[in-house]
């Protein structure tokens, strides 16, 4: 057990592989692609649209009927979905970019230890980002105008899957760009197996047999 920890902790401070510093650099490519394609859909579908509605979250902005998706929000008294509400856009592509930079600096400078923290860090950025878009959702159905034309029971908008809100059936899935920071944070951990491979091989060779 001993001999496994102090195996562990050595290979902390090990410099990377060159071959996993090399993979590290173009994970840096689906990073970036988090900044073009869109993270989240909400599809909303309607006998008075056929069609549908979309709303296409981005890092720094959203897309999509936003124009037509406000007017039905000021019926029920719901906020306007515009820049000042979504401040959350405001540091989601700095946190990106501060990423990439942390990765470039992982592949060219970094050792083990940097690079589980990489992971760790990654890792925070996602649960956080997911955890603030499910709360500015929660707020949006909650904060309801009283005034409004109609009275709607406060609600929480789908955030994963599919939901039934009034006459409207609300889908919400990730888009290419989660998929695309999906791709990053499996490929840091195909980085970090291949890189501690072999580790602990001769701690196991070496083992006492019963």
């Amino acid at each position: 057990m001993n001999r496994t920890l102090e195996t562990f902790y050595h290979h902390l401070g090990r410099p990377l592989r060159f071959r996993s510093r090399i993979l590290l650099g173009f994970l840096v490519i689906p990073l970036g692609l988090c900044f073009t394609a869109p993270l989240w859909n909400i599809h909303m579908l309607a006998p008075q649209y056929p069609n549908g509605l979309n709303l296409e979250i981005y890092a720094h902005t959203v897309g999509g009927d936003v124009q037509e998706v406000n007017t039905l929000n000021h019926y029920i008294g719901m906020a306007a979905i515009d820049r000042a509400a979504l401040s959350d856009l405001d540091w989601i592509p700095f946190a990106l970019g501060a990423l990439i930079v942390l990765t470039l600096r992982v592949a060219a400078l970094g050792e083990n230890r940097s690079l589980i923290d990489l992971l760790v860090l990654t890792s925070y950025f996602a649960v956080f980002s997911m955890g603030r878009f499910a709360y500015k959702l929660y707020v949006f159905g909650h904060n309801l105008d009283p005034k409004a034309p109609f009275t709607v029971e406060p609600f929480t908008p789908a955030i994963f899957g599919t939901k039934q809100i009034a006459n409207f059936t609300t889908s919400s899935y990730p888009e290419a760009g989660s998929y695309w920071m999906g791709v990053f944070g499996l490929g840091l951990l195909v980085v970090l197996a291949w890189n501690w491979r072999g580790a602990f091989r001769g701690v196991a060779r070496d083992a006492p047999r019963a």
